[in-house]
């Protein structure tokens, strides 16, 4: 998540190099040339999650994850030997096709392996990872030569491969399997219990009779998906999955460099880019502290406050700010995308996937959530191809008030009815 976070902060600040005369490609990269290559990213990851969650139940939770491996590793290939727009394209693509298989396999890797103390955290912390690679991303495009960091990148999932050798497959998945011996190890290699000890056997004991109390480890029916919590579960989850892109919390980070563009500062682009990849960074950290002690309703429902106070702000700048207040006082239009992008992180980007999995009946985890992430996609494709589109035709004002909108039905919606996922029992 790390290196796929260096792709997408990679590409804002390189959009704008390729859009212009030094461009190395064949011919330079228009607002149309812009927007699909962005919004392609949904379509990688909408065509991965339509078949994840039959792998995930059927080979296991770990070939699934060498797997995103070649998509992840062909994306920087193809941008290395790329010479036209055709390139691009399907190189975003197939990163599309290994994020979207990684938000949905390591969430719920995380979550079946993980102590309901620290459930919280370890989620965000795939987020983190992504935000970290953002501002790596933006100054790699900034220091290091185009066809140059294909080639540092793919040390990364080198490093990745390496890794996740010597983890074991999920306890959950293993009983699931029939495989209640290998289950009782593995579950012992992540709780950090020695085998030889009684009291670890009682545990052991205790977590198979849960899961088997809520039918967890039987095979999935029609009735599972038609029942009252089921749909319950389900609206809240779309309703998360519009938040997490309507918000415009990756769609600012995407175009950052477009923004910074329409608001006439004088600042460096690059240097307004890394700071903002900074901020985010930072309510990601925030969030990874605060997610299992104030919980994820109330990081949720910040974050939405902040992201429409941010994002109205922008749009008054735009409407009543003069072009020589926007040059001279440039740090204020920074500032406020800085704190636009800080708010999204502390709830919006970095816990909404931790509710989904959470919410979600643990027998129907591994299929809702592939189906869930592929609606993410789609939004991700839908706000990802207008918004270049909306701000070029209508203004960044217009644009920004639109995801305040946006971000204020949702917060009216989650605030009635989010329930508290923390601490909560997946078994």
């Amino acid at each position: 998540m790390l290196s796929h976070g260096i792709i997408l902060g990679w590409f804002s600040l390189m959009y704008v190099f390729l859009a212009s005369d030094d461009t190395p490609l064949d011919e330079k990269l228009t607002v149309q040339h812009g927007s699909w290559i962005g919004s392609i990213l949904g379509m990688g990851g909408l065509t991965t999650n339509l078949i994840m969650g039959y792998p995930l139940d059927y080979f296991g939770r770990k070939p699934v994850m060498y797997f995103l491996v070649i998509p992840h590793a062909t994306h920087w290939i193809l941008i290395y030997f790329g010479t036209n727009v055709i390139y691009l394209y399907v190189a975003r693509f197939l990163a599309g096709v290994a994020a979207g298989g990684g938000v949905v396999v390591f969430p719920i890797f995380v979550a079946e392996i993980a102590d309901t103390n620290i459930r919280g955290s370890l989620g965000s912390a795939i987020f983190l990872a992504i935000s970290a690679g953002l501002l790596v991303g933006y100054i790699c495009a900034s220091f290091i030569a185009y066809k140059v960091l294909p080639c540092v990148a793919l040390v990364l999932p080198t490093i990745y491969i390496i890794s996740i050798i010597f983890l074991p497959e999920t306890p959950i998945f293993l009983l699931r399997a029939g495989k209640t011996e290998k289950a009782e190890k593995s579950y012992y290699f992540y709780k950090g219990l020695s085998a030889e000890d009684p009291e670890s056997k009682k545990e052991f004991k205790e977590f198979l009779d849960e899961l088997l109390a809520d039918s967890a480890v039987e095979k999935i029916t029609t009735k599972d998906f038609c029942n009252r919590e089921a749909w319950k579960a389900f609206g809240l989850v779309i309703v998360l999955l519009f938040t997490h892109q309507m918000s415009g919390n990756f769609a600012i980070l995407t175009y950052a460099t477009t923004i910074f563009e329409h608001l006439n500062s004088k600042l460096d682009l690059h240097l307004c880019t890394i700071i903002l990849g900074v901020a985010q960074l930072l309510g990601m950290i925030i969030a990874l502290f605060l997610v299992d002690r104030m919980g994820r309703r109330i990081l949720m429902l910040s974050s939405l406050a902040g992201m429409v106070l941010g994002e109205l702000i922008i749009a008054g700048l735009k409407y009543f700010a003069s072009s020589e207040f926007l040059k001279e006082q440039g740090w204020f239009g920074l500032a406020t995308m800085c704190f636009t992008s800080f708010f999204s992180s502390i709830g919006v980007a970095s816990v909404t996937v931790v509710i989904i999995v959470e919410i979600l009946p643990i027998k129907l985890i591994s299929v809702c959530t592939s189906i869930s992430i592929a609606i993410l996609n789609i939004f991700i494709f839908i706000t990802l191809k207008i918004y270049p589109e909306m701000i070029a035709e209508y203004g960044l004002g217009p644009t920004m008030i639109m995801t305040a909108v946006s971000c204020i039905f949702s917060a009216i919606i989650l605030g009635l009815f989010l329930p508290e996922t923390k601490n909560k029992h997946l078994a």
